[in-house]
C-alpha cells in the first residue's frame, strides 16, 4: 500500500486529488491536505468584487465530497514540507508520511513586496473571496461617492486575465448605475503592452484589448513599475526597454485593485532543490521534481520561465486547461510508478481561457501556451459573458458531485470550432 498526499485544494489540487485516487491502486490512500474545508471558484471573484455572485454560490463544501471518493481530507493547512524525511508537517505539528506527494499549493501572494498594496493596506485584491468580499464592501461605499479608479497588475504578477476583467467589468457597473461619467479610469500593468498576457499575446489580445479600453475610455499605462502606495494615491513609474525611468506618474484613486507579484507559499519556500528563488517548484517534463523524484508539481505552484524578456518581471500564468493537463500527466505518471513502470506521460500546457467584460469578453485559444504555437486565436463577443455563465455553472455542479473527468476539455473542443470556423469564412 503506498500513501500519496495531495497537498493544496485549489483547482489543481482538487482534480488531482480525483485523478490519482483514479489512477491509484484500490489498496493505496490519498490524502488531500487543504488550508480550510472549502474550495473556491476563484474565476468568479471579479463578480463577487461587485456584488453579482455572493460567496456561497461559487463554494464547494470538501469533507463530504472527499468521503464519497474514499480520499482522506485534512483541512489543518501544512506548515512545512520535509522532502528528504517524505514527511508533510502539518499546522497543528503533526507529520504525515507520503510515498508520493503532489504539490499544488497555489501561491502566496506577495503584497509586502510594494509598501502600501493589498486589501490589509489600501489596494484591494480579487485574488482569494476573503479579499473578493472586501471589495466589494469597498466598492459599495466608493459607489456613493464616486472618484478616480486605479486598476491593474504589478511587477511580477503572474496572472493578467483577471485585471482586464475586472477592469471591463467595473465599467460596465459603473454604467448600470449610471456613475461611469464621474469616474476616470486607468489601467496600470507591468506588461509591455496591453494584451500581452504574460503570454507575449495570444492571437490579436493586444488590438483587442486596446479597443476595448479606447471604446471604455480606460487609460493605461504599460511597463510600470508601482513604487509604493498611500491612501488615495498609486506612485508608479513607466520605465523604457532598459528599465530606465521615461515618466514618475502620481494617481489618485477612490478605489484601486491591484493584483500582486506571485510566490511560493511558506510550506515550501526555500526547500533546496525543490523550488526556485521564488519558491515555485522545479518540475521536468514529466511534472516531477528532479532532486525528489516522489514529487510531483502542478498548477500555479510550478516555476515556468517568461516567454520573452521584459523591461519587468512579467510572469507566466497558467490557466485551467493548462493546469488540468498537469494534473493529468501526474495522475497517470504516478499511478504507473505504483506499478513499476516508468513515468512518460507530459502536459500538454495549452491556454484556453475566457476573459468576462460583464456585457462581453475576450476568448483566446493558445496551443501551446508558450510560443511558437500551433494554434494561436482570439475573439470577442457577448457569447463570451454567457460561456463563461455556463461555464462556471458547468464546473461547480461536477465539483460538487466529484465528477473526476476532465473538465475544460469540452469547452476548449468547442472554443476550436469556433476558431476553425472564423478561420474558414476569412
Amino acid at each position: 500500500m503506498a500513501d500519496i498526499i495531495v497537498l493544496g485544494a485549489g483547482l489543481g489540487g482538487v482534480l488531482a486529488a480525483y485523478e490519482v485516487k483514479q489512477a491509484a491502486r484500490g489498496k493505496d490512500r490519498v490524502i488531500l491536505i487543504a488550508q480550510g474545508d472549502t474550495y473556491h471558484f476563484v474565476p468568479s471573484n471579479p463578480w463577487v468584487a461587485v456584488g453579482w455572485r455572493a460567496r456561497k454560490k461559487i463554494e464547494v463544501k470538501l469533507a463530504p465530497v472527499m468521503k464519497r471518493k474514499g480520499i482522506a481530507f485534512r483541512p489543518e493547512g501544512a506548515k512545512r514540507l520535509h522532502p528528504k524525511d517524505s514527511r508533510v508537517e502539518l499546522s497543528t505539528g503533526e507529520m504525515i508520511a507520503y510515498d508520493y506527494l503532489v504539490i499544488a499549493t497555489g501561491p502566496d501572494l506577495a503584497f509586502d513586496e510594494i509598501e502600501g498594496l493589498g486589501p490589509q493596506a489600501y489596494t484591494q485584491s480579487i485574488c482569494h473571496v476573503d479579499h473578493a468580499e472586501k471589495a466589494a464592501s469597498a466598492f459599495t461605499a466608493f459607489c456613493a461617492n464616486p472618484g478616480p479608479i486605479v486598476v491593474g497588475a504589478v511587477q511580477g504578477a503572474s496572472c493578467y486575465g483577471p485585471a482586464y476583467e475586472f477592469a471591463m467589468i467595473l465599467d460596465t457597473e459603473l454604467k448600470r448605475r449610471r456613475i461611469r461619467d464621474r469616474v476616470p479610469m486607468t489601467f496600470v500593468t507591468a506588461e509591455p503592452y496591453i494584451g500581452h498576457l504574460g503570454l507575449d499575446g495570444v492571437g490579436d489580445t493586444k488590438g483587442l484589448l486596446e479597443s476595448e479600453m479606447r471604446d471604455r475610455h480606460i487609460k493605461w499605462i504599460t511597463n510600470a513599475r508601482v513604487t509604493r502606495i498611500e491612501a488615495g494615491k498609486a506612485f508608479v513609474e513607466e520605465v523604457n526597454e532598459d528599465g530606465s525611468i521615461k515618466a514618475a506618474h502620481e494617481l489618485p484613486f477612490a478605489f484601486s485593485m491591484l493584483l500582486p507579484a506571485f510566490r511560493g507559499v511558506p510550506a515550501i519556500h526555500g526547500v533546496e532543490g525543490l523550488v526556485n528563488p521564488r519558491g515555485f517548484v522545479i518540475v521536468d517534463k514529466h511534472q516531477r521534481n528532479p532532486t525528489y523524484p516522489n514529487v510531483f508539481g502542478v498548477g500555479v505552484a510550478v516555476a515556468i520561465a517568461p516567454t520573452g524578456k521584459t523591461a519587468l518581471p512579467v510572469g507566466v500564468p497558467k490557466t485551467g486547461f493548462m493546469i488540468e493537463s498537469m494534473v493529468t500527466a501526474t495522475a497517470r505518471n504516478i499511478g504507473a510508478l505504483l506499478r513499476g513502470r516508468e513515468a512518460v506521460e507530459q502536459a500538454t500546457w495549452n491556454a484556453v481561457c475566457l476573459a468576462d467584460f460583464g456585457d462581453g469578453g475576450v476568448a483566446f485559444i493558445a496551443q501551446p501556451q508558450i510560443p511558437p504555437r500551433n494554434v494561436n486565436w482570439a475573439a470577442e463577443g457577448k457569447w463570451v459573458h454567457l460561456a463563461k455563465e455556463q461555464f462556471e455553472s458547468y464546473f461547480l455542479g461536477k465539483m460538487r458531485r466529484g465528477e473526476s473527468e476532465t473538465f475544460y476539455e469540452k469547452w476548449a473542443l468547442e472554443l476550436l470550432g469556433i476558431a476553425k470556423l472564423k478561420e474558414t469564412q476569412r
